[in-house]
């Protein structure tokens, strides 16, 4: 996957997570299912933020970017913030 696939997907999940999050807002209850569906966008986005960072530090440091993976949605979560 290269950098502007990643890009790309980003903004599918954050045109996805904007929607819904204007919809909360608005005057109709949130449904289980639409919270649940925010949470997996905000784990997806995290993920694929992590392996644009990992590819570009890839590439700052000399090495083939295409080496690097997506770590597991458990895994970006632990991170520290």
């Amino acid at each position: 996957m290269d950098d502007s696939t990643i890009l790309s997907r980003i903004t599918e999940l954050v045109d996805e997570e904007r929607r819904l999050r204007e919809q909360n807002q608005s005057a109709r209850a949130t449904t289980d299912e639409e919270r649940d569906r925010l949470r997996e966008l905000e784990k997806s986005l995290d993920q694929c933020w992590d392996l644009l960072r990992q590819r570009r530090a890839a590439r700052q440091a000399g090495t083939d970017p295409e080496t690097t993976h997506a770590r597991s949605k458990t895994e970006v979560e632990r991170y520290l913030q």
